[in-house]
């Protein structure tokens, strides 16, 4: 499916009717542990938690007309984490995957995966597949999950594949480049939320964010709300966002 550069309905949401939406939203879901660690619960019960936070912010991105949500939900790096907590997400991913997957097709929800499949069991790569194949004519919003996912991983993989494919030097520009990206066919996002208060890229959309509007608040994934999320359009909407050029 090809993207036009037309803006997205505005939202009836009287609280939305003033912000300017983001055809592309990213979000770098993150404090999910802290956020466990201060109610006093297990690392895992905050991984659920965001899980159950996911579905609603998608509910709200459909209401206010975003086209295309960017979750973060599994990097490259993650595996180096202790072990009984990689085998808990994967769990998680799995039981969210078998119980969501009608509902999400139900409401027009296109899941397309970024990232590397490599390293992920056999059974959890065939739900992926099954999710891809039963959304992939939805067209109310796309959801991109990053599992699995680095941007430098990324741009690897992009160029072994222009390798493989016979591409030359002289053929290689900036929009080739794109279309071998993970999100090949996607417009760029133009705003990228990270939650829980720290300031780092972590290596998510690299390419694809270079000319994106950031923003960062200090609120914990499971707690980033639909009041969060328009704080983070409201100032979003007072931006103006340039592209490499000097303010006329």
């Amino acid at each position: 499916m090809m993207f036009s550069d037309k803006k997205p309905e505005q939202s009836a949401d009287p609280a939305a009717t003033q912000l300017r939406i983001p055809y592309h939203l990213a979000i770098i879901m993150d404090g999910n542990g802290r956020w466990a660690r201060e109610r006093g619960l297990p690392r895992l019960a905050g991984h659920r938690a965001g899980t159950e936070n996911l579905r609603r912010i998608l509910r709200v991105c459909r209401e206010l007309g975003i086209k295309i949500l960017t979750i973060y939900a599994f990097s490259t790096e993650n595996w180096e984490r202790p072990q009984s907590e990689v085998r808990g997400l994967m769990s998680i991913l799995e039981r969210v995957m078998d119980r969501e997957l009608a509902e999400l097709n139900a409401n027009g929800v296109q899941i397309r995966h970024l990232g590397r499949l490599s390293g992920v069991s056999e059974s959890l790569q065939r739900k992926i597949q099954k999710a891809l194949e039963a959304t992939a004519h939805n067209d109310r919003l796309i959801l991109n999950v990053a599992f699995n996912y680095g941007g430098r991983a990324e741009l690897v993989d992009a160029i072994r594949k222009m390798i493989t494919d016979g591409i030359t030097a002289d053929q290689v520009d900036e929009a080739l480049l794109s279309r071998y990206l993970y999100t090949s066919g996607l417009p760029d996002p133009d705003l990228i939320i990270r939650t829980s208060g720290e300031l780092r890229v972590s290596n998510f959309l690299l390419w694809q964010g270079a000319y994106a509007e950031y923003y960062a608040t200090p609120t914990y994934w499971p707690d980033f709300n639909r009041e969060e999320l328009l704080k983070a359009l409201e100032q979003y909407s007072k931006r103006e966002r340039r592209f490499g050029g000097l303010k006329s």
